[in-house]
């Protein structure tokens, strides 16, 4: 049923502190990210745009939709997408790609495997490949290498295999970069046939890591996605990453996402810039 542009302009009322709890405990059992107190007004104005669009103006009443049968589940995908922070940009954090473009030199005798973990939009995952492929230039090597970037969000990955961005998301990506594997359209840049044939986007909840296919990876980065989860799972998290790395392999962490996790069959990276691991060759 659709909304009346009477109805669509009335306001609700706020969440309760109980609704609030009850929202935010639904999102953490189902995804693992936390919703603390200070992110209740974004939760409160994600729920009312949906709301407003199915016509309804009780909280619990959205909630009890959401968790019950088939169309709950369709219902669920369709708020997560609303929910899942999408805010990112090509080369984020420059030390970082710097470092794993040091990584790579050192690994020219072989074929790669990158994996992007929480790669909203694109951005990130396309950086690796973009990456990747300036070393093996660099080498004059023929491109070899593959890149695996998932999400929780079916929006957020429809957007990536778009591979379309506007000028503000390339901001840190320099001329020479941009111009060998992004072209111009209207309106924005593509991201160039050559790269977007190297990545490949799926579907992933990062609680379901143990069903994830992927093994003897040579580099995993997972950063601005820590952030969302208790410290216990963080390390859980962390813990499942190191297992997928090949001996050599480099895990990048987003500074300050966590502090004193160590895995036995890692060594950190002596670099104050980043928040790094290589996997022990044995």
């Amino acid at each position: 049923m659709q909304p009346s542009g009477v109805w669509a302009l009335k306001p609700l009322a706020d969440m309760s502190t109980a609704q609030f709890r009850a929202w935010s405990g639904l999102i953490e059992e189902r995804t693992g990210q936390v919703l603390g107190e200070s992110r209740r007004a974004f939760l409160q104005t994600r729920l009312v745009q949906r709301m407003r669009e199915l016509g309804l103006d009780d909280y619990q009443a959205y909630l009890r939709l959401v968790s019950e049968g088939p169309r709950g589940a369709l219902e669920w995908a369709t708020l997560l997408d609303r929910l899942t922070v999408r805010e990112t940009r090509f080369y984020r954090h420059a030390p970082s790609f710097a470092l794993l473009e040091g990584h790579l030199s050192r690994c020219l005798d072989r074929s790669w495997l990158l994996w992007s973990l929480g790669c909203a939009s694109g951005e990130e995952a396309y950086s690796l490949a973009m990456s990747a492929a300036e070393v093996q230039r660099r080498a004059a090597r023929p491109l070899d290498f593959g890149v695996i970037a998932t999400d929780i969000s079916q929006a957020a990955l429809r957007e990536a295999r778009e591979a379309r961005y506007d000028e503000r998301r390339l901001e840190a990506l320099d001329a020479a970069r941009r111009a060998r594997y992004l072209h111009s359209e209207p309106g924005g840049w593509r991201v160039t046939s050559e790269l977007t044939e190297r990545v490949c986007f799926a579907r992933l909840n990062v609680l379901d890591l143990d069903a994830a296919p992927w093994a003897g990876l040579d580099v995993i980065f997972c950063q601005n996605l820590l952030i969302y989860f208790r410290r216990w799972r963080r390390r859980d998290i962390l813990n499942r990453l190191a297992e997928r790395l090949a001996p050599g392999g480099l895990l990048v962490l987003g500074v300050g996402e966590i502090t004193g996790w160590r895995h036995p069959a890692l060594r950190p990276v002596e670099d104050e810039r980043v928040l790094a691991f290589t996997r022990i060759r044995e």
